[in-house]
């Protein structure tokens, strides 16, 4: 498996004082879809990192529910800075 470094969006500061702000969380969330996507790549029938991948998906879902319910200018800053696309609605 290659590493590959992503950029980070949040700069050292940021991350020292807020590690468990949602932008944080969500952030991290992020960086791990990144990976496990890519690792997917290689290794299309690794069931067990499907799942965790479905489960941090999920996570980071329900987080930017919540931040879009309680702030939502934060919400599309975030949206924006990270480059994820709105999710769909039921």
């Amino acid at each position: 498996m290659v590493k590959n470094p992503f950029i980070s969006v949040i700069s050292q500061e940021e991350k020292e004082e807020n590690k468990g702000s949602i932008e944080f969380q969500v952030f991290s969330f992020t960086n791990k879809i990144q990976r496990l996507a890519s690792h997917l790549e290689l290794h299309r029938k690794d069931y067990s990192s499907q799942r965790g991948l479905r489960k941090i998906l999920g996570k980071r879902q329900r987080l930017l529910a919540y931040l879009s319910k309680r702030n939502k200018v934060r919400y599309k800053e975030l949206m924006a800075r990270l480059d994820i696309s709105n999710p769909k609605t039921r």
